[in-house]
């Protein structure tokens, strides 16, 4: 599996008192993490909207936390594709300490695809491609008329 990774450096604003990094932080490094994914697989956000009319809307998100991260830590959000279907993408992550190689937390977050009017429709091929790689696809996931659509 081929992880990307982007580099963050924790900001006085995302800590508390004690200087430890506040949780809902990690799912805005997950979000810089995946926006910079799709930026080296060759497009952005602001493409799939302008371009495709292809919207990626958060349906479910998921953070466990395994160490804390405190104030000027340089850290590496590692972001990559779980799956992607015809009308969705899941993308994990880990956000790792390289300088004591701990990992501090670990998550995904499930994206529908929808046009700007809200209304659920399909990844447009030319994304899945670029997306793909070595990610399984619906055909891999479930059997033969049995994957959702």
């Amino acid at each position: 599996m081929e992880w990307h990774e982007t580099e963050v450096r924790v900001r006085y604003a995302e800590t508390d008192q004690m200087g430890v990094v506040y949780h809902a932080n990690y799912l805005i490094w997950f979000e810089i993490g995946r926006s910079e994914y799709c930026r080296a697989r060759g497009f952005s956000y602001r493409d799939m909207e302008e371009k495709d009319n292809a919207l990626l809307v958060v349906a479910e998100c998921y953070c466990r936390y395994k160490s804390p991260a405190f104030y000027e830590d340089i850290l590496i959000v590692r972001t990559n594709v779980g799956e992607v279907r015809s009308r969705s993408i899941r993308f994990i992550y880990e956000i790792y300490r390289p300088s004591d190689e701990s990992l501090l937390a670990e998550g995904e977050t499930l994206h529908l695809v929808t046009d700007a009017n809200k209304k659920v429709r399909s990844l447009p091929e030319s994304y899945k491609e670029k997306l793909l790689g070595d990610v399984a696809t619906d055909e891999e996931v479930f059997p033969d008329n049995q994957a959702p659509r």
